[in-house]
């Protein structure tokens, strides 16, 4: 198993816990983003820097990423491309994006995509929070112990 985070838009909090994590249970973790981005020397961690432009980096994470691997993202669209490939997706808020619930998902965000289209003001996400930190880091702890010993 591979974790693949979709680096961009990942909070700095979220990425430590990551680093830790593939530390402690010798596991891969490659970040894909547009531009360089400071990781801690390791021999698990890795940077992959693509050219700028619309899901880009999300093509790249799809193009390697192989079935069983897990994908750190809130990003919707990728989250689906994911799960159909084989692949486990957590968002750093702690929620898995899972075959149950991304049809649901790429509803909501296609309607308020549309909302925004026509010039309704939607606000974004909240500030991630302890709560969110603590529910992502538990998140990932039962999931590795799951299935992190399949990487080995």
């Amino acid at each position: 198993m591979h974790i693949w985070v979709d680096a961009d838009a990942c909070p700095k909090v979220i990425k430590e816990i990551l680093y830790r994590a593939a530390e402690r249970k010798h596991l891969s973790l490659t970040l894909v983003a547009n531009k360089p981005l400071w990781s801690p020397p390791s021999r698990y961690i890795r940077s992959i820097v693509v050219g700028a432009g619309l899901d880009v980096a999300d093509k790249k994470i799809i193009e390697l990423m192989q079935p069983g691997d897990l994908v750190i993202s809130a990003d919707i669209p990728l989250a689906a491309e994911a799960i159909e490939e084989g692949g486990h997706v957590l968002d750093p808020r702690g929620e898995f994006f899972t075959k149950d619930n991304i049809r649901e998902r790429l509803s909501v965000r296609n309607f308020m995509d549309e909302l925004r289209g026509s010039g309704v003001e939607t606000g974004g996400p909240a500030a991630l929070n302890h709560t969110d930190r603590k529910a992502f880091a538990n998140q990932l702890d039962r999931f590795l112990t799951l299935h992190g010993n399949k990487a080995q």
